[in-house]
């Protein structure tokens, strides 16, 4: 499997950008981490810790994160996994108090084009 990883990318920090997750794997690319492109539409770069409540309020929204689809290699997310959102879902979602918490040194520095640093700060958890 070829990956797109690229060592250069920043987190929302400033330093290097750190897996999100590989146990399942995330990312847009499929590599763990959250990083982005032009072939990214949706803006998959923050870093979230799965919650029932955000699982709910993506299901409601139209996209099931908790149903596993094989055929896609999906297993399904449970609360506590990690996986590589869409800045504009998490800002939705945070506008709508259903926000997860999120690991800061696994998010994009890109994310920071929707969600100011302090906002995501303040919905930290440690890596």
């Amino acid at each position: 499997m070829t990956t797109r990883y690229e060592p250069g990318a920043k987190n929302v920090l400033g330093g290097e950008l750190q897996p999100c997750s590989l146990e399942p794997v995330t990312g847009f690319f499929r590599n763990g981490c959250c990083e982005t492109s032009f072939e990214d539409t949706g803006m998959h770069t923050v870093c979230a810790v799965m919650t029932a409540e955000f699982l709910a309020f993506s299901r409601a929204a139209g996209n099931d994160l908790s149903t596993p689809m094989p055929e896609a290699h999906f297993p399904g997310l449970q609360p506590g996994d990690r996986w590589c959102l869409c800045a504009p879902r998490w800002k939705e979602a945070l506008d709508a108090g259903a926000a997860p918490q999120l690991v800061l040194e696994a998010t994009h520095e890109e994310t920071l084009a929707i969600v100011p640093l302090g906002v995501l700060k303040d919905h930290a958890v440690d890596a």
